[in-house]
């Protein structure tokens, strides 16, 4: 098994660890960063001087949503508990984003329970 790679799941070190250390979109330290099949995205930020924590999901051309935590454990426990919801929501959602309004009107219930569920 190749390292950086969840064996149960498929999940793998975004872009081979590269980001891992850098500055995550939400101004903390990227500690955690994983895809899966190019279409999925979770990356954990933290910043412990100021007790910032986020959890960051995305679908590739549909979503991007924060968590914020003000503690590790709540983080990393959401990080990997959002993994299956995650994959069932992306598996619903045409590959890349909405090829016609009709996809992105179907795709709206979809994404605001998932945001919901996940806020």
């Amino acid at each position: 098994m190749r390292e950086g790679m969840d064996a149960d799941t498929g999940w793998s070190d975004y872009e081979g660890g590269v980001t891992l250390g850098g500055m995550g979109g939400q101004g903390g330290t990227i500690v955690r960063d994983e895809g899966l099949h190019g279409l999925l995205r979770l990356t954990y930020e933290a910043d412990d001087s100021r007790s910032f924590h986020v959890v960051t999901c995305g679908i590739s051309g549909w979503l991007v949503h924060p968590r914020f935590f003000d503690n590790a454990a709540d983080a990393l426990h959401a990080f990997e508990s959002m993994k299956p919801a995650l994959e069932e929501l992306g598996a619903k959602l045409p590959e890349g984003g909405p090829r016609s309004p009709a996809d992105g009107r179907a795709a709206g219930p979809l994404l605001a329970a998932f945001r919901v569920r996940y806020s």
